[in-house]
């Protein structure tokens, strides 16, 4: 049913997409995999008409068609949903899911509101959220549902060729595990599934056919069944990966961080845990277990009610991030695009934000200075492309996220390093240097705290985890008492006697 030929793409004579080909059959889901800057975004605002080819052709039941703006994508019967989320915050659920296309009452320029929220509700529902309420405005909403009333609303309307880009980065497991059975059942009536993911598992859970880009270009395209992960990991990024998790010698010093009774109303009650110098401290919980209030808490974002930080032994008040910075806290935070980034500014500028001591003199900022040293460190992590002045909205995940680290980096004196879903949305091979990159602040001497809820990603990386759960820290275990069924176990509040049946 959807045939892609030759289809290319540059700007500013640099080919971002060139000569890909792809065909998709009715009925099947294809998943698109490559590294972050690989050409994935490129292809799907072509085929969303968020964007122009410069050649090659696009068809459609054997017929070519002309995609030219979201419009004809629409009219097509194709929907997409961006990984950015598109919502429009100050309106409802309802509002935003039937945007456009809101039935009428008998007077055809007045919106039949009971009717819309009937529909709204009927769609959730068929998806499997029946709980959530169509006349919330969606900025009151917390991330992960929003991010299903995205995907609810590009379902309204029945697409043919539905197009997902990392539709599951902030889903719980359960959330997830609807979003593939509303997949199947799509796919189950003709319609395509377009899926672009850096998780592997979800590639080979739910796709039939999987389609490699690296550098703008197809090197792979191959049934699900014939080709196994190692294969498809080396064709994304050009070589091996026997050891995504870097081995480390595991030698913990003194405590570095010290929390005792911390609390927060509702977010988070009596949180007692430490974390030693040389450490990587694991935080496993479901969604709106309290984990990354708890983050926030100590680095001063959203301070705590009551209880007691102590940093090296000395109990300090985390009043606002300055005081944490100040102390040698820093945090990776979960949304890098909310509160890691200012996403007008340039790379430049997003890369020295929190290092303005390191590159003044008597308060003026030295900027060749500046530039070098963020320079240095941009080209450490291997950020692409090297144009400091571009904005850095303009940068693929991946990169931006390592702006972020590059960030706080600079910072003089680290001793604590937070991260909060550090691999959300980045590419595999990105992950892996961050994962050494990790394990290097440890080995220097840091305490690192990992907030994550990718399982595998805890269990590699952890010298000790502590499971979250409704607020409190329900458990502590140690390296050789981790796995992946006793964290869920304590994650969920899942008795021992029933995991074991």
């Amino acid at each position: 049913m959807l045939g892609v030929h030759d289809l290319g793409k540059s700007y500013d004579g640099n080919p971002a997409l060139a000569g890909m080909s792809f065909e998709a059959a009715p009925g099947s889901t294809v998943a698109i995999c490559g590294e972050n800057g690989a050409g994935k975004s490129t292809l799907m605002k072509i085929l969303s008409g968020a964007i122009r080819p410069d050649g090659g052709e696009v068809r459609i039941d054997g017929r070519r068609v002309e995609i030219t703006e979201p419009h004809d994508a629409m009219s097509l019967g194709i929907q997409t949903v961006y990984q950015e989320l598109s919502l429009l915050p100050h309106l409802s659920v309802a509002e935003n899911m039937l945007l456009g296309k809101m039935p009428r009452g008998r007077v055809s320029w007045i919106v039949d509101w009971r009717e819309t929220e009937v529909r709204a509700a009927g769609v959730l529902a068929d998806f499997g959220f029946p709980g959530i309420d169509v006349r919330a405005r969606v900025s009151e909403l917390p991330v992960s549902v929003q991010q299903i009333v995205e995907i609810a609303k590009a379902l309204a309307v029945m697409p043919r060729i539905l197009i997902l880009d990392e539709p599951s980065a902030v889903l719980s497991g359960r959330e997830a595990e609807l979003l593939f059975a509303k997949i199947r059942a799509l796919t189950a009536k003709g319609s395509i599934v377009l899926y672009i993911s850096h998780r592997l598992e979800e590639v080979f859970e739910i796709a039939d056919k999987v389609v490699v880009l690296k550098d703008g270009k197809k090197v792979l395209e191959s049934p699900i069944a014939e080709i196994d992960r190692e294969r498809l990991v080396t064709a994304m990024v050009g070589r091996s990966l026997a050891a995504i998790y870097p081995d480390r010698t595991r030698v913990p010093g003194a405590p570095v961080l010290e929390v005792r009774r911390l609390t927060r109303g509702k977010a988070f009650v009596d949180i007692d845990f430490d974390a030693c110098a040389g450490e990587i401290v694991g935080m496993f919980g479901l969604v709106g277990s309290g984990r990354t209030e708890v983050a926030r808490a100590i680095f001063g974002a959203e301070p705590a009610t009551s209880g007691e930080i102590r940093l090296g032994g000395e109990a300090v008040t985390m009043s606002e991030p300055a005081v944490a910075i100040r102390k040698g806290i820093v945090l990776v935070t979960e949304d890098r695009k909310r509160d890691g980034l200012a996403l007008d500014l340039s790379v430049l500028d997003n890369g020295g934000l929190a290092s303005m001591d390191l590159v003044s003199r008597l308060g003026v900022i030295d900027g060749r200075l500046r530039e070098k040293t963020v320079r240095e460190k941009l080209d450490e992590l291997v950020v692409r492309p090297r144009d400091l002045e571009r904005p850095v909205h303009q940068l693929s995940g991946g990169n931006q996220q390592k702006v972020v680290l590059a960030k706080w980096l600079l910072v003089r004196d680290i001793r604590i390093f937070i991260f909060d879903e550090p691999t959300r949305g980045v590419d595999i091979a990105t992950k892996v240097e961050i994962y050494r990159m990790m394990a290097g602040l440890a080995d220097a001497g840091m305490a690192v705290l990992l907030i994550s809820s990718e399982m595998p990603e805890i269990l590699g990386m952890s010298d000790r985890v502590l499971v979250v759960r409704a607020g409190r820290i329900v458990a502590e275990l140690n390296r050789t008492d981790l796995t992946m069924e006793t964290v869920f176990a304590h994650a969920a509040g899942i008795d021992s006697d029933r995991l074991a049946a």
